[in-house]
Order: structure tokens, then sequence, then C-alpha cells
């Protein structure tokens, strides 16, 4: 494991916990009309791709349970493709690869 890996890793755990913690107890029609929350939660989503994108293909290797390239494509997509994405299609996937990483 390179040094600063174990940093991104807590990084991608707290983000993921935070981005749960947004969405825990509300339904999509709650979300959807939320945009402090849609924020909130693309933020933390935005943070897990990118310290992903630090972690080593060996400790990927080793962390087979988490959706690596799904995790990183998708920050791709929220920062560069923002407008054409579709949270209520997006979301189900994205709140997945946060449980995923989280545990």
């Amino acid at each position: 494991m390179q040094p600063r890996e174990p940093n991104y890793l807590r990084d991608m755990l707290n983000a993921a916990q935070l981005a749960q913690s947004f969405v825990q107890g509300i339904d999509w029609e709650v979300f959807e009309q939320d945009l402090m929350r849609q924020a909130a939660v693309i933020r933390q989503l935005e943070i897990i791709g990118e310290a992903a994108r630090g972690i080593s293909t060996e400790t990927q290797a080793a962390i087979p349970s988490i959706p690596w390239a799904k995790v990183i494509g998708m920050r791709n997509r929220l920062i560069h493709e923002y407008d054409a994405i579709d949270l209520e299609v997006a979301l189900p996937g994205l709140i997945t690869a946060v449980e995923q990483a989280i545990t």
C-alpha cells in the first residue's frame, strides 16, 4: 500500500458515511425537491471518486468489494457531464456503491 492510500481510504469511508446519512430515511420525492441535499450527496460522491483515483491497482485488487471503475467513472461523469446525469436513474447505483464502500 502506498503511503497516502490509508488517507484516501479514510476519506472514501467518511464521504460514504456522510452521503448515506444525507439520504437516510427520505424517499425520492423529498430528495428530488431538496437541492441542497442533492448537492451535498453529489459532493461526497465526487470526493469518493477522487480519493479512489489515488488508490493503486494493487490495492484496488486487494479490495474487490469496491466497484473501483464504477466509482471513478461516476466521479468523472459528475464532474464533466453533470448536466447529463439523471439522478433518478443514477442515484440507486450511487447509493449501492456508497454502501459497498462502507462495508
